[in-house]
């Protein structure tokens, strides 16, 4: 770390020791255009011997305990790199060196789990239905959709998931590490777009690098540093996959497509169901060509949306169309009946015919031989 680096990481933590009360909304909106400031936070938590690091986490939770929207964000998109950081201190066996960060998580997981009364938090979430239109799909695209008892039994009824309450923790084990990293990064995926650009490229290369440590793809990566493996839970890595599906298609198109393709190996290693099944449909729902880079503006995901029309198709059913198709059908049975009747007379009519002929015919013989 330079010493230039050194001096603006130690400004910013004696200026807001000093920073007046009355002055924090004003100081927390101008801290998000500090580049130089980011870039020096970020070499601090990847040296985790850094004397440095202790006072770094300490402000940083000081930022989210605030209540302060803006540093609360500030705080956040620093976590996947913190999640890493205490990874592979704990693959190593290196547990005392990763105290602070180990603090830091902890304290950010014991806020998100109550409100602001201190009650624990039930989060909940509606399934969507297919058969009522979204920002994602319209009903009409998807084809005929038979209305059938059990379906209209259902309609109207919406399915919802819950989670929590959690429980508050003391220290991370090797029982609990996972619930509580996977919570933080549920956290960290509910503000994607307001977090920056170099912490979505965080995102993208630390996942890669959880996912083949401690496997031969770690060989093929080239990731020097952490050569045991990593242990993940199934949860986590979706949680992964939600943010680099975010990073996709806002302007991290190749970092986000590698971190893809290494989940969807450590997923088909752990044979983990859900990370395979929602990988395996992000896959399916890319684009042919690479997106562009969208970095600045409105961040979001790109959807196409099925235009609609007021006015009635002109092969619509209706009523009266239903009627004068089964007229024409009536109509043209009846004359087809007829048509078959007529045509059975005449072949009636013929056979009585020759038969009437042949006995005239045998009749003149006798008269004959008479």
């Amino acid at each position: 770390m330079f010493t230039s680096e050194r001096g603006v990481v130690e400004e910013w933590l004696s200026e807001f020791k000093t920073l007046p009360e009355t002055s924090l909304p004003h100081y927390a909106t101008n801290l998000k255009d500090k580049s130089s400031l980011v870039s020096s936070l970020y070499k601090v938590i990847q040296e985790p011997q850094s004397e440095l690091l202790e006072p770094v986490c300490h402000q940083l939770f000081e930022f989210y305990r605030s209540g302060e929207e803006h540093l609360l964000r500030f705080t956040l998109q620093f976590l996947p790199e913190l999640i890493w950081c205490y990874l592979a201190v704990s693959a190593n066996r290196n547990v005392h060196s990763s105290g602070c960060i180990e603090a830091l998580l902890l304290g950010v997981y014991n806020l998100e789990i109550v409100d602001k009364q201190g009650h624990s938090k039930v989060l909940s979430f509606t399934i969507p239905s297919l058969s009522k239109p979204s920002v994602y799909h319209e009903p009409s695209s998807i084809g005929s959709m038979a209305l059938t008892e059990s379906a209209l039994s259902q309609h109207g009824l919406s399915k919802v998931v819950y989670s929590g309450p959690h429980p508050q923790r003391e220290m991370l084990t090797a029982q609990n590490r996972f619930e509580v990293l996977t919570f933080l990064l549920l956290c960290y995926n509910a503000a994607l777009t307001y977090m920056p650009s170099v912490s979505l490229q965080s995102l993208c290369q630390i996942c890669s690098r959880i996912c083949v440590c401690g496997y031969p793809r770690q060989h093929v990566r080239k990731y020097k540093g952490v050569s045991s493996r990593i242990p993940v839970s199934s949860g986590f890595m979706v949680q992964m996959l939600t943010g680099i599906y975010f990073a996709l298609y806002n302007g991290e198109w190749d970092l986000a497509q590698k971190a893809l393709d290494d989940i969807t190996y450590r997923a088909q290693l752990e044979l983990y169901p859900e990370p395979l099944l929602v990988a395996n449909a992000i896959k399916a729902s890319l684009p042919h060509g690479a997106m562009k880079s969208n970095k600045e503006g409105t961040r979001c995901i790109q959807v196409e949306i099925t235009p609609t029309s007021s006015r009635i198709s002109r092969n619509a059913v209706t009523s009266m169309s239903i009627r004068g198709h089964r007229w024409k059908r009536h109509g043209g049975s009846k004359g087809c009946r007829q048509n078959r009747f007529s045509n059975d007379v005449d072949t009636v009519s013929c056979c009585n015919f020759q038969s009437r002929f042949k006995y005239d015919l045998n009749f003149q013989k006798i008269v004959f031989k008479i």
